[in-house]
């Protein structure tokens, strides 16, 4: 038996692009397949075996694409991190994944301790992995991997406590990317315009695997730089983005018919999608933006159909092979179409669970296999789904989980604060702006501007509030518990 995952990708002509760089470099299909060789020669050089994980804190690049299917070839398992995390942040996640390599930029070998290190660029040669594999073979012979073995783990957000493991398994990856390329109509004469991350199940396995699976190729842009996605935009079929991309866009006059009359799929996901944005975007290009719902434990559970109607406001309807019911958050039974309740869902889609939290996971599901997503929606008389809410107070801003309690644990250490409370609120470039409310001593001298610079050295850009507001007192229930829906509720209009 060979790799799971690897065998649903398509045969394609070895000369066919698969990646064209922002910087005008192709990786082929073929050039993927000898490059991921020689990186998995360089994995088991430096001691990678099957079931170890890879963690990488890496710039994209074709390169970083290689060595992700690299490690699959190797039987070893993709923990990708995200490039703004801070080295107190990175400590953490390698402690708990205990990787066997950590892979970094070529400079900061420094950033963890008590792991091996390598090092990746971004121009195609630089870095000790890229050395090392340079000497090694073209072919590999792909370790055996069955549809339960873990293909990669991805850290996600709670509100409590630190970040989670999600262990996602070959064939949760492999069934995904099957039901992706059949509802989105992929072929392998898709070009998808690609400026997402790719330490994000979003970029790494909607986008790639999908691609892979159907055989076809991405435009590589490192950000969504709106000079360089016009430019490339009349060589793709499909766009891939988050709410952010096409407020930008849209902002632009640039943004006509015309210039979008290439594109067969806009895709919108990874956080809330205004109504507003989609009517708006219908209005100037005659597309209507499809949007779904996923997460990182799950990877897509909706979609708005490909043909048929794509509502405003709705993630549509459940994917092939895919169950979602909504439940009574306190009793746990299922309630009727058009209740507001909890989302769970059910599938081949849906992880392992937490890595190395089997208590955890075991609260997160139900005895008959529903997984418990923390999100709060209802489904409507034809089947679309609507999220409300979050049952949890996570913020999700320009598409990526904030979880309060970390914000407000590093707050809370500044001298002069009393405590803190971080909330969600609505904003029109980020779909949620991460915002402070603190209450301080009397006679601390805090300022917005000295919060936020406290903060840098600690968190990653996404997570540092975009504003701090100051009271006296935090709002609290009968319980003592502070009422974030009531500061969510004041501060509601704070960025429009």
């Amino acid at each position: 038996m060979a790799s799971h995952l690897l065998d649903q990708f398509a045969a394609v002509a070895p000369d066919r692009a698969f990646i064209t760089n922002f910087d005008g470099r192709v990786l082929t299909h073929g050039g993927l397949d000898a490059l991921s060789a020689r990186l998995a020669h360089a994995l088991q050089a430096l001691g990678v075996k099957p079931g170890d994980r890879v963690a990488a804190q890496v710039e994209k690049s074709p390169e970083t694409i290689a060595l992700y299917i690299a490690c699959v070839r190797a039987g070893a398992v993709w923990l990708p991190l995200n490039t703004a995390y801070t080295r107190a942040e990175l400590s953490y996640f390698v402690e708990d994944s205990e990787p066997s390599l950590f892979v970094a930029a070529p400079g900061q070998e420094d950033k963890v301790a008590g792991v091996t290190v390598a090092t990746l660029g971004t121009d195609g040669h630089s870095g000790s992995l890229l050395k090392l594999a340079a000497k090694q073979s073209d072919s590999f012979a792909d370790i055996a991997r069955g549809p339960d073995d873990l293909a990669a783990i991805l850290y996600t957000s709670g509100t409590t406590g630190r970040s989670k493991g999600a262990m996602l398994s070959h064939e949760n990856l492999a069934s995904n990317a099957r039901t992706l390329m059949q509802v989105w109509r992929f072929t392998d004469r898709d070009v998808l315009l690609h400026a997402l991350p790719i330490y994000h199940t979003h970029g790494l396995f909607v986008a790639t695997n999908t691609i892979l699976m159907a055989g076809a190729e991405m435009l590589f842009l490192p950000k969504p730089d709106m000079d360089e996605m016009f430019r490339l935009m009349p060589r793709a079929t499909v766009v891939m983005g988050v709410p952010t991309f096409y407020t930008r866009l849209l902002a632009d006059a640039r943004l006509t018919r015309e210039a979008t009359r290439h594109i067969r799929l806009f895709v919108s996901g990874s956080a809330p999608l205004l109504s507003e944005t989609h009517r708006d975007w219908q209005l100037r290009t005659g597309h209507a933006i499809l949007e779904r719902y996923g997460m990182t434990e799950t990877n897509m559970n909706t979609s708005n159909p490909y043909d048929g109607a794509r509502v405003a406001g709705t993630v549509g309807l459940p994917l092939p092979s895919v169950d979602i019911r909504i439940t009574d958050p306190e009793s746990g039974k299922p309630l009727t179409q058009g209740e507001i309740g909890m989302i769970e869902v059910r599938g081949p889609n849906v992880f392992k669970g937490y890595w190395r939290q089997p208590e955890k996971t075991r609260a997160e599901f139900r005895g008959d296999g529903f997984f418990v997503t923390g999100d709060l929606g209802m489904i409507d008389e034809k089947g679309y789904v609507a999220i409300v809410g979050r049952g949890k107070d996570l913020v999700i801003s320009g598409g990526f989980n904030v979880y309060p309690k970390e914000v407000e644990g590093e707050i809370d250490a500044l001298p002069g604060v009393v405590e803190s409370a971080v909330i969600g609120v609505a904003h029109p470039d980020f779909g949620e702006g991460v915002t402070a409310v603190v209450a301080k001593k009397a006679d601390a001298a805090l300022t917005e501007a000295g919060v936020i610079g406290a903060l840098k050295e600690r968190l990653a850009a996404y997570k540092l509030p975009k504003r701090v507001l100051f009271v006296e007192d935090l709002p609290r229930n009968a319980m003592g518990k502070v009422q974030k829906a009531l500061l969510r509720e004041t501060y509601k209009d704070l960025y429009h």
